[in-house]
């Protein structure tokens, strides 16, 4: 293979990797496709053109030759916003030519297999204080506060159980408002809680796809219409599978 296609290929496959990366872990499409030109173009491809979807990155570059394409599909999508700052500050040091593409490459590799989330036990705290918080923001009572931490959390380790056996959102966001439902109703039920909307809405909060809903506002607002329509109906599947599951509760019990 000729030494330039070769070349070409390797910058294609870090701009791929890059744009992988960061829309995996909940970039915005405009800011994917960006910083894959950027990567590109410092690397000597002018002429590149992106298109990014929630599902699907397809990659092309210009040239003497005949123009490359690559495409590469993308399953597995969570919020690691981290490791979007990590991509970017490499896509930084690219632009001014403190990397090269070999070091690149194996720097976006180690970000790839890098784990930066923080241990179970920790985001369960998180999520229940959390609750305990946003039930306060939504005009809840002291007394309620309790029962909210202990319905937020036990929510957000059934979403992650349920997950794990059912890697379907919907259904794993649909059982773990079921129990929120529960709890929040046990709660009131037993004495413990008092106001049980209250309780309910802040235990619910750390299962709503905030990023999402922004991410799809602003990939609308950027012209990225296919983009911002589908992170928009996966939110409304988000929200539809949360309402769904404390409607079953209120309804049947």
């Amino acid at each position: 293979m000729d030494k330039k296609v070769e070349q070409t290929y390797e910058i294609m496959e870090v701009c791929l990797l890059a744009g992988k990366i960061m829309l995996q872990s909940g970039g915005e499409t405009y800011r994917v496709e960006d910083t894959m030109m950027r990567i590109a173009a410092s690397f000597g491809i002018e002429k590149s053109h992106s298109y990014v979807t929630p599902t699907g990155i397809i990659f092309s570059a210009e040239g003497s030759e005949p123009t490359k394409t690559k495409l590469i599909r993308i399953s597995e999508r969570s919020t690691d916003l981290k490791k979007v700052a990590m991509v970017n500050s490499i896509s930084r040091s690219i632009s001014s030519g403190e990397l090269d593409l070999t070091e690149s490459l194996n720097k976006l590799k180690d970000i790839e297999d890098l784990d930066v989330t923080f241990p179970m036990r920790y985001q369960v705290a998180a999520a229940s204080i959390a609750s305990g918080c946003f039930m306060i923001m939504f005009n809840g009572g002291w007394n309620d506060f309790i029962p909210a931490m202990i319905s937020g959390g036990a929510g957000y380790v059934s979403f992650i159980a349920f997950h794990r056996f059912v890697p379907i959102k919907f259904f794993s966001e649909f059982l773990a408002s079921f129990v929120i439902g529960l709890l929040s109703l046990l709660f009131v039920r037993i004495g413990l809680g008092h106001k049980l909307d209250t309780i309910i809405i802040g235990s619910v909060m750390t299962l709503v796809p905030g990023l999402l809903v922004t991410n799809a506002i602003r990939d609308l607002m950027a012209g990225h219409l296919v983009s911002g329509l589908s992170k928009g109906a996966e939110a409304f599947l988000t929200a539809f599978a949360i309402g769904a599951g404390i409607a079953f509760v209120l309804s049947f019990l």
